[in-house]
């Protein structure tokens, strides 16, 4: 289409707005009918470590999503001449799990709790064990059950629990509903049903919220809808949180919220059968579609599901290239000392180059990137490492791979499981910044994951398109499943790069691994040290 063409279909309301709540970054993206982006907008935020609990606020949230829709706004009039005063529809993603808890008020009840945080073993595992279904530390209801168990006075006042996704919908359309894929990291879902276990929400409330006097679940978690649903219009006050400036209409349209992982699925193309997507950001995690259930529970798996309700077996890593990026900004600040100013992107794309050269078991150099306790590996809080004999050959190439390989280690251990269960992959499907450096994430991951990886035109876009295009299936959904949708209409014939994993990669990929975990009993160590006491006998010393 040419510039008056587009113009005309953003004015005429022709498109679709996606925006997703990443954990660095908060992002617009606006498609036209076929799902191709037109414009897009961004805003960078962080999480906070608030008395020990890693938090955003709802404030930080709305000064976000209301950035990134006027970057939006500004993108689409500055290169089409149109600025939208109302779009096709509307999809909301964000990062799945974690704690927002409301009394009847609608009052928050407590700083919002991370995915990111783990202090809830006790309950994840009680509840694994009652359920017989593995729950992860980071799911919703073992938010729940963990503050039932340290008695927390909010407890007694808890009237609707949600997601993020869920809380920016429901603000934005009045609606306390959520996607099942983002349901299924709350309660786990049926997907026969297409909504939560309903025997496993009455084992809840029998050994559970009786003994403690808690609401009944059912009546706290988000009403459950499938891709291609309706799920509320933006209301008079929503439009007003998108766009202060009031020139936003009121009425659009609303797909059901989803989880990044969900909205990544889609983004990649990875919602059938065999198919599997890697998402790579602050967390790691791959997302597998089953033929069938797994044979055993695995506390290195969830079960849950496909923004179309199929089962999914999810490997979330809590860490992902955040350590990666904190070694990116020294290199920057190194270049800046010398007088040289180098971009953030092309820091990345040095590491990420130089990560090809390097050997290919990364020359006996170990990094673990956990910035955050890592339950795949059973620990409970994060210390980056980088671990090294005195042997090993310090380069930045082989430095910069043993990076790029610690992103991808606790993954690769994970994803053993799925395998040793008996899933069969054809090809994973990787999406993120990472990927944005054509072939170096691409080909590290086909070796640590030993099976080919694509990537996509649109692989640095990530959730925002995938929410922007269940935003456009909403006018689909009647004459296609979402699997066809996605086949036939968005990505038929669309450039993909497959790499195949090297040979040389894979076995240096392997004797890294071996290494890795091996050395995860230093990585364990180093979390039960006491900080503040290292820190007070270092103080002594200096004294």
């Amino acid at each position: 289409m040419n510039t008056a063409s587009i113009a005309a279909t953003i004015m005429e309301g022709r498109t679709a707005l996606g925006i997703e709540l990443g954990s660095t970054r908060i992002k617009a993206c606006l498609v036209d009918s076929d799902g191709t982006p037109l414009a897009s907008g961004s805003h960078t935020w962080e999480n906070e470590l608030v008395d020990g609990v890693w938090t955003y606020s709802l404030d930080a949230v709305w000064v976000g999503v209301q950035a990134a829709v006027r970057a939006l706004l500004e993108s689409a009039h500055d290169q089409y001449g149109a600025r939208p005063d109302h779009f096709g529809a509307i999809g909301i993603s964000a990062m799945m799990h974690g704690y927002l808890a409301f009394d009847a008020f609608d009052n928050l009840l407590t700083p919002f709790r991370t995915w990111r945080n783990t202090g809830t073993g006790r309950a994840a595992a009680g509840l694994t064990a009652l359920l017989g279904v593995n729950i992860p530390q980071r799911w919703s209801v073992a938010h729940a059950y963990q503050a039932i168990l340290d008695e927390e006075p909010h407890v007694a006042a808890v009237a609707h629990l949600t997601t993020l996704a869920g809380y920016v919908h429901w603000r934005l359309t009045g609606q306390k509903v959520l996607g099942i894929g983002d349901a299924a990291g709350m309660f786990p879902v049926d997907a026969a049903a297409a909504s939560y276990d309903v025997d496993r929400l009455r084992l809840f409330d029998s050994a559970v919220a009786t003994q403690h006097e808690y609401p009944s679940l059912s009546e706290l978690l988000p009403r459950v809808l499938t891709a291609g649903q309706h799920a509320g219009r933006l209301t008079d006050e929503g439009a007003l949180l998108l766009d202060p400036a009031g020139r936003l209409q009121p009425g659009i349209p609303f797909c059901p919220p989803e989880g990044d992982a969900g909205t990544g699925m889609v983004a990649t193309n990875a919602v059938a059968a065999r198919t599997g997507n890697v998402s790579v950001g602050t967390s790691v995690f791959a997302m597998v579609v089953l033929e069938q259930g797994l044979s055993a529970v695995h506390d290195e798996i969830d079960q849950v599901a496909t923004p179309a309700g199929a089962p999914v077996a999810m490997v979330h890593c809590n860490n992902g290239a955040g350590e990666l990026a904190a070694w990116a900004g020294v290199f920057r600040e190194f270049a800046h000392a010398t007088g040289n100013e180098v971009a953030a992107d092309d820091v990345y794309e040095v590491l990420l180059r130089s990560a090809l050269l390097g050997a290919p078991d990364a020359a006996g150099i170990l990094a673990y990137n956990h910035l955050a306790g890592e339950p795949v590996v059973g620990t409970d809080a994060g210390c980056p490492l980088v671990v090294r004999s005195p042997e090993s050959e310090l380069t930045l190439a082989n430095f910069a791979r043993s990076q790029v390989y610690g992103i991808f280690g606790t993954l690769s251990l994970g994803m053993a499981v799925l395998r040793r269960d008996g899933v069969e992959l054809d090809a994973i499907r990787a999406h993120g910044g990472l990927f944005r450096t054509e072939g170096a994430g691409q080909r590290l991951l086909a070796a640590a994951l030993g099976v080919p990886v694509s990537v996509g035109a649109g692989a640095g876009e990530g959730g925002a398109w995938g929410a922007a295009l269940l935003a456009v299936y909403l006018g689909h959904a009647h004459r296609v499943d979402l699997a066809g949708y996605l086949a036939e209409q968005v990505f038929a014939g669309a450039p993909v790069t497959v790499v195949a994993p090297d040979p040389e990669d894979l076995a240096g990929f392997a004797v890294f691994l071996q290494r890795y975990e091996v050395g995860l009993d230093v990585e364990r160590a180093a979390v039960r040290v006491d900080g503040a006491r290292v820190s007070r006998a270092a103080g002594e010393l200096v004294r």
